[in-house]
């Protein structure tokens, strides 16, 4: 029997399921928004809604009519119309509009995986009639519904290598996880990027991948990528975007308010799950064997905080801060005038305190280590 953990968007996606607009659910490929959906459904009558696929060409085709009496035929009697991975359906955002202009009392879920396709097509056609949710793998803050404080602690080495895919929760066994986070990256991962034109270097987007994976929490130089890969520089930053708005990777860009040593003009790149980032360098080797567990701590820390700020709508501006003399944190986050710094670290030995120049130059910062001791606090 499939297990399935409570998503911590569901009130408010039940909450922004209303009349005559649309409800965007955007995530990476199988993060499990078709399973939230189908959670819904279960309690709807099955004859007041309808379910389409963007991938399959027959129900692409029955909203390939973009007139009203077409809508009103296929709609007549439904309450509810729901299309998975929506990016695929040309003019999505012109069909939504018509629907939700003409089709009194419709409601309507749109989900996808990609958000350079969604927002290029929703965008201008969808201003004022949509809401959109973001969906990503397990938050700790979703397994904490189930798990108590020890269960964690004993999962946390698992979860720092296979990462937070809902479908990992069914496989007992290490390897079976292994396999299926291989499946992911080769059949679903870069799907929607591969299928948008102009994208001919399949192999190269998996090199850069591979090339960021090794330089989690560093700085990126697009044009060190650009040389190691024998691409332009603007390739590899559309590439690095391409990634980003498939929710693989997230960029955290350098702060600085006054200080002239201050680094500001490169950013740190991190993975929204480390299974991915382990599957794309082929390691899955336990914690005792690895020299790269600090680089796997603070990617967790970073994308678990992503997933927070998201989820409890804190409203924050995320940095890392370095100067040229080498001083650093690794994560900063600004509310309003509010600075807080926090330095990541596995070793809960590994004393840590506030840079000096940060200090001098942000006296009413706040600082905190966050280690294996507090980081539950920090991410859920």
């Amino acid at each position: 029997m499939k297990v399935y953990l409570k998503r911590a968007v569901i009130e408010e996606f039940n909450r922004k399921i209303i009349l005559n607009k649309v409800l965007i659910l955007l995530g990476a490929r199988r993060v499990g928004k078709t399973a939230l959906i189908i959670n819904y459904l279960k309690d709807i009558p099955a004859n007041s809604y309808l379910q389409l696929n963007g991938e399959d060409i027959n129900d692409i085709n029955l909203l390939k009519e973009r007139s009203v009496n077409n809508y009103k035929r296929l709609l007549k009697g439904i309450d509810l119309l729901v299309i998975d991975e929506a990016q695929n359906v040309p003019e999505i955002g012109l069909i939504l509009k018509l629907i939700v202009d003409t089709i009194e009392g419709i409601k309507i879920i749109a989900t996808g995986s990609s958000m350079f396709d969604l927002s290029n097509k929703l965008g201008e056609p969808l201003v004022g009639r949509k809401n959109t949710i973001y969906l990503f793998p397990l938050a700790q803050l979703e397994f904490s519904e189930t798990e108590n404080y020890k269960e964690t602690l004993e999962k946390l080495e698992e979860k720092l290598l296979f990462g937070g895919y809902p479908e990992l929760i069914q496989y007992d066994n290490w390897e079976d996880k292994k396999e299926y986070l291989f499946e992911i990256i080769n059949s679903y991962l870069l799907k929607d990027i591969l299928v948008f034109e102009g994208i001919k270097h399949a192999d190269k987007i998996y090199d850069l991948l591979r090339l960021v994976a090794y330089q989690v929490g560093k700085e990126v130089s697009i044009q060190e990528l650009a040389n190691q890969l024998q691409l332009s520089k603007n390739t590899v930053a559309n590439y690095l975007d391409l990634l980003s708005k498939v929710f693989i990777l997230f960029k955290v860009e350098g702060f600085s308010r006054n200080l002239r040593k201050e680094i500001v003009k490169s950013s740190r790149w991190y993975f929204y799950d480390n299974g991915i980032r382990n599957a794309v360098i082929n390691n899955f080797n336990t914690l005792a064997l690895r020299n790269d567990v600090g680089d796997l701590w603070e990617n967790y820390l970073a994308y678990e905080r992503i997933k927070k700020q998201h989820y409890f709508k804190i409203k924050t501006n995320n940095y890392f801060w370095r100067t040229y003399d080498q001083q650093e944190m690794d994560w900063l986050e600004e509310i309003g005038d509010q600075l807080n710094g926090f330095e990541f670290k596995w070793n809960e030995n590994k004393k840590a305190k506030i840079p000096t120049a940060f200090a001098k130059a942000y006296p009413e910062a706040a600082f905190e280590v966050i280690n294996k001791s507090n980081y539950l606090d920090f991410i859920s």
